[in-house]
C-alpha cells in the first residue's frame, strides 16, 4: 500500500466514524465489500449492517460470493437479503438509458425504511473515484435518498481500492469486475427473467472453463462474448470454441460471437454516446 493510499483509507475511516450506525448496500463486489470492511473497523460490528438486494438481475454466484465475503468479516449475523423485484417495475423492464436509476430508486427506498426504522443514521454505497464521467444514473437516485459515498468522498479510485484491500488480506481484493445482469441487454431491448437467465447460465459456463473477466452480452438470439485481450486467442481454440459454442446453444442462443475488442465494463454506454451523434 503506498503512502497515498495509508492517507485516503485514514481519512475514510475518520470520515465513517462521523456516523453511529450505518447501512451498508452491499452488492458482492469489490467497492461495496471495502465499504463494509471499513465500516467495520471504524464502528464494530454491533453498529454496520449489510443489506443485499436480490433479484433476477443478480446471479447466484454473486449472492453466494456475498455471503461468503460477509462470513469472512465475522459479520453473518449482520447481513440481510432483501428482495428488490425491479422487474415488477416497467420503466426498468423498458430497458431505457436511465434503466440504473430505477433500480437503485427502489433500492435504496428500502435500504432508507430499514434505516429509518431500526436506528441507522446513514446508508452508505460503493461509488468511488474511477466511477465518475461514466453513465451512471443511479446516482441521481442516491442524491435524491441522501445515500453516502465515503469511497468517493475519500477520493479513493478502483486501483487504490484494491490495492489497500490486498495488503489487509481480505479475499474480495481481486474479485473481477461485475455488474448486474440487466447490463448485458442492449438499451431499448426489453428486460426478462428468461434473457437475464440465459446471461446467467452462459457466463457461469465460462467461469467454469477458466475465464474470469468476461461478458455475455445477449443480443436476443445472439450471444457476444466479452473477454479480456489475453483471453481471446484461448477462447478461439477448436477445443474450447466448440465446447462453449455447444453449451450456449443448449441454453437457448442460435449464435454465438467474440467481440474483437476487449472487455471493457459500461461496453453498452456506447448506445447512448453513438445516438447522441445522430
Amino acid at each position: 500500500m503506498t503512502n497515498q493510499s495509508a492517507d485516503k483509507f485514514d481519512s475514510l475511516l475518520s470520515r465513517l466514524r462521523d456516523f453511529k450506525r450505518v447501512v451498508v448496500a452491499f452488492s458482492g463486489g469489490l467497492d461495496s465489500g471495502f465499504v463494509l470492511y471499513a465500516a467495520n473497523e471504524a464502528l464494530g460490528s454491533l453498529n454496520v449492517l449489510a443489506v443485499t438486494g436480490d433479484s433476477d438481475s443478480l446471479s447466484r454466484d454473486d449472492l453466494k460470493y456475498a455471503r461468503e465475503f460477509v462470513s469472512t468479516l465475522g459479520l453473518e449475523e449482520n447481513h440481510r437479503i432483501i428482495m428488490t423485484r425491479e422487474l415488477d417495475d416497467p420503466n426498468y423492464a423498458a430497458n431505457g438509458p436511465d434503466r440504473c436509476f430505477f433500480c437503485k430508486q427502489r433500492l435504496y427506498t428500502m435500504l432508507k425504511g430499514i434505516a429509518s426504522a431500526e436506528g441507522f443514521d446513514a446508508v452508505l454505497d460503493g461509488c468511488n473515484a474511477s466511477d465518475i464521467g461514466d453513465h451512471r444514473p443511479g446516482r441521481d437516485a442516491a442524491a435524491q435518498h441522501g445515500i453516502v459515498s465515503p469511497l468517493l468522498e475519500a477520493n479513493l479510485s478502483k486501483a487504490e481500492i484494491r490495492d489497500i484491500a490486498k495488503s489487509k488480506g481480505l479475499a474480495i481484493w481481486d474479485k473481477p469486475q461485475a455488474a448486474c445482469l440487466a447490463s448485458r441487454i442492449p438499451y431499448g431491448e426489453t428486460v426478462t427473467a428468461e434473457k437475464l437467465a440465459m446471461v446467467e447460465k452462459a457466463e457461469a459456463c465460462l467461469r467454469e472453463m477458466g475465464f474470469r473477466q468476461m461478458r455475455v452480452r445477449n443480443h436476443g438470439k445472439i450471444a457476444r462474448i466479452e473477454l479480456e485481450e489475453k483471453d481471446i486467442d484461448r477462447i478461439l481454440s477448436p477445443e474450447v470454441r466448440l465446447k462453449i459454442l455447444a453449451h450456449l446453444k443448449d441454453i437457448g442462443f442460435l449464435w454465438v460471437a467474440v467481440d474483437l475488442k476487449p472487455f471493457k465494463s459500461g461496453s453498452m454506454n456506447v448506445m447512448i454516446k453513438e445516438g447522441n451523434r445522430e
